[in-house]
Parts: C-alpha cells; sequence; structure tokens
C-alpha cells in the first residue's frame, strides 16, 4: 500500500516553512493490527533524506506482537489483555508466561512452567555471595545487578539456541541477584534461596527473613501487583537499549545488563526514587506543598514534580489506577510516614488543579510504586532494582523476538551532522 504525504488523511498540503524545505514523495505504509500506521523510512532515504526524530518518539523500530499502549486513552495491553485485569486476576509467573509465550498457561502447562523455573541452578550459585562482597560500599544495588548478569553470560548458554533456558535461569536468578544486593546495601544476613517457596514469598523472606512484611499476604500481594505491571511497556528505553545491543548478536545475558544500566536513569526506573527523594526534600524545607507547586508551575524555575505525566500517556497511567488502591491499603498497614501524607496531599491538588489537568500530568506508576517499596521497609536504592526483577519477563519477551525477527538487521541509527565542513590541517 502506498500514499503521497499530501494524500494522506490529516496532513496538509505542501508549504514552504522558514528554513524548511518540504519534500514530496511516495512512501508506503505499514498498517498496525492497533496504532499509528508508519511510513516506510527506506523509501524517503531512497529520495536522499533522512527522518529527524531525537528520542525516537515517533519512530517504530521494529513490528512487535507482546505489548501495546495507547497512551491517549490509558490503555496498557499485554498480549492483547488489559493489564490491569492481568494485575488483577494473574500472577507474576503467569504474566510472565503470557508476555514470553504469547498465552496464559493451562493448568499442565503451568507446573510445566514452574519446575522449569525451580529447577534452575544459577540462583544458588556460588559466586554470588563473593561478587556481591567484593562490591565498594555504596555501590548502587543496579550497578550491581548489571554487572551480576554479565557474570551470568560465563555460567550459563545464553545465544538465540538456548533463549528458553536462558530466559527460566533470568526469572529464577533476579530475585536472588536483588536480595543479595539488598543485603549488600543494607549489611543484613544472606538467607538461602528457597525454590519450593511461591516466587514472591521467597523473594520477600531472603530479604527479610520471618518479619510481618515477608509474610503478611497484603505485603505478598502488592509486590505481585507491582511486579506484574512493571513486566513491560512496549518499546521504552531499557527495552529499545536491549533490541539494539541483541542487533549485534550479542548474547542474552549481555543484553540484559546494557538494559539494567539503562533502566538505571533517574529519567526511567530510577524515577520513584527520585519521587521519594522530592518528598523528602520538600518535608526538608519545611513541608509547604503550595511553594513547590508554585515552583513546579513556573516555567523559569528548574524544579520537577517528579511522578507526574508521562512520556507516552496524555491521562491517566493506565498502571497508576491498579497501583494507586494498592498503595493505599499497604500504606494504610504501615508506620505512620509522614511523606505518605504528602504524597496523598499532593496528589489531591495536582488532580484538582487546572494547570495540571490542562497539561494532563496526572501522577503516574512512579509516584505510587515508591510509597510501596518505602511502606515495605526497602531503602530507596533498592527502588529500581525491584523494578527490574519486574521487567525481566519482558525482556526475555523482547529479546527471543528480535532474535527470530525476519527483518532482523544490526542497529545503527543515522544522523544529522551538524559538525564543521570539511577542512585542511594549516601546518
Amino acid at each position: 500500500m502506498s500514499r503521497t504525504a499530501h494524500e494522506t488523511p490529516g496532513v496538509p498540503e505542501p508549504r514552504t516553512a522558514a528554513g524548511q524545505n518540504v519534500v514530496q514523495a511516495e512512501l508506503a505504509v505499514s498498517e498496525p493490527v492497533m496504532g499509528r500506521p508508519a511510513v516506510a523510512a527506506a523509501d524517503l532515504a531512497r529520495e536522499g533524506y533522512l527522518v529527524y526524530d531525537p528520542g525516537l518518539a515517533d519512530t517504530a523500530i521494529c513490528r512487535s506482537e507482546i505489548t501495546y499502549i495507547d497512551g491517549d486513552a490509558g490503555i496498557l495491553l499485554y498480549r492483547g489483555y488489559p493489564a490491569q485485569q492481568v494485575a488483577e486476576k494473574c500472577t507474576f509467573l503467569q504474566t510472565a508466561h503470557l508476555l514470553t509465550t504469547g498465552e496464559l498457561p493451562t493448568g499442565a502447562q503451568e507446573e510445566q512452567w514452574l519446575a522449569r523455573i525451580a529447577a534452575s541452578t544459577l540462583p544458588g550459585n556460588p559466586v554470588w555471595g563473593p561478587l556481591f562482597d567484593a562490591m565498594p560500599a555504596g555501590t548502587h544495588p543496579m550497578a550491581m545487578l548489571a554487572a551480576a548478569t554479565s557474570v551470568m553470560t560465563s555460567l550459563a548458554p545464553d545465544g538465540a539456541s538456548s533463549i528458553e533456558q536462558a530466559g527460566f535461569d533470568l526469572l529464577a536468578t533476579m530475585p536472588a541477584l536483588a536480595a543479595h544486593a539488598f543485603a549488600r546495601v543494607e549489611d543484613r544476613p544472606r538467607r538461602p534461596y528457597d525454590p519450593s517457596a511461591g516466587y514472591v514469598e521467597n523473594f520477600l523472606h531472603m530479604c527479610f527473613g520471618d518479619s510481618p512484611v515477608a509474610t503478611d499476604p497484603a505485603m505478598v500481594h502488592a509486590l505481585e501487583t507491582l511486579l506484574v505491571l512493571h513486566a513491560d511497556h512496549e518499546q521504552n528505553c531499557s527495552t529499545a537499549t536491549l533490541r539494539l545491543v541483541s542487533s549485534s548478536n550479542a548474547g542474552f545475558f549481555s543484553s540484559v545488563s546494557a538494559a539494567l544500566s539503562a533502566l538505571w536513569g533517574p529519567l526511567h526506573g530510577g524515577a520513584n526514587q527520585a519521587v521519594i527523594e522530592m518528598l523528602q526534600a520538600i518535608r526538608d524545607d519545611g513541608g509547604d506543598l503550595g511553594k513547590y507547586v508554585a515552583k513546579a508551575k513556573d516555567r523559569n524555575d528548574p524544579f520537577r514534580l517528579m511522578g507526574f505525566g508521562h512520556r507516552v500517556y496524555r491521562t491517566f497511567d493506565a498502571r497508576a489506577r491498579v497501583i494507586r488502591e494498592v498503595a493505599r491499603e499497604v500504606c494504610g498497614k504501615a508506620a505512620h510516614d509522614p511523606l505518605l501524607d504528602m504524597a496523598l496531599e499532593l496528589e489531591e491538588i495536582a488532580r484538582n488543579d487546572e494547570f495540571f489537568l490542562e497539561r494532563k500530568l496526572y501522577p503516574n506508576v512512579d509516584f505510587y510504586s515508591g510509597l510501596i517499596y518505602r511502606a515495605m521497609g526497602f531503602p530507596v536504592e533498592m527502588f529500581t532494582a525491584l523494578f527490574a526483577v519486574g521487567r525481566a519477563p519482558g525482556w526475555i519477551a523482547h529479546w527471543t523476538e528480535a532474535a527470530t525477527a525476519p527483518e532482523r538487521r544490526i542497529g545503527r541509527p543515522a544522523q544529522l551532522y551538524t559538525g564543521p565542513e570539511t577542512r585542511d590541517l594549516q601546518f
């Protein structure tokens, strides 16, 4: 199918703008199942032009069957199922089966699936204790996880022919690595991995032992819900990084290590940590929320309200609707936290202020998830590591899909060169 640019619905007739040349060319259009159609950049390239799209917000880097987002409607689908329904009705490992295989498991399939995860020997490998002990004091948990997943390359096959087993190994090992990082950060004793325990229960026990946090059904449910809602989110920064690295035929665990480094950034997975740090800074400054709301509205003030708005969503974050209720339940059971009071007051202000409503700046998943992790007793440094445990199924699914894609080729973005023209050395 092809359309000329000026014939495409919603695109105005070509016109000349100051400093710009308007190009008219016939471009092939690919139609998705849902969402915006895409024009083929190669057709434009044949005319001698590149597509300039900083941040790739309007560039489709692949075809994918895994996750779909409609940011205007606040919709997030996992293999066609609304993510909030999956979070309410499915366990994390059922969600992992859905994302990586395309379907929810039957009873027999789930039994086999759990057995394959429990059979992985990597979580109990003796290398982890010395590795995490060797990390210098103050090392961020995400740096620990990135290093540990690189080490996994030497412990298990991770190529395209062994991706299924690599996926089981990652699902089994990520919570164990996060628990090792938690023990290192908090200077706590390490507890053994127990493959016979429930996935979430085992992780909480490894972190907190027999404390109420590890045994309270509400805490277990809260963490399971967060893991499900973090399981995948289309072509975000870390997933796109994973796909780009894997396109060079790098191994699975190497690609995951790169994704972890991307997730670490405060504009991505680190945003939930930034929310808590922002609330603490406001409290330390006297707790005047009105002052900071005014700063957020001031275009000349660099202050930003973390946890509000989203790169994709132009309405309420689909995941935040579920997490908000979980946050209220969990934080209501925990010891009184003045930051929670501030967060709820700030949420109320933003949900009733025309400035935020007009700009569609709603609380997002990061605003609530940090509050839940804090109520559980995790330090802020662990927040992004917990996010990473949840994102493992998405990374497995995307690496597998990219490795088997018919259009697979090494990622090599172009650029608009803005440096000096050719010149000769004058000496």
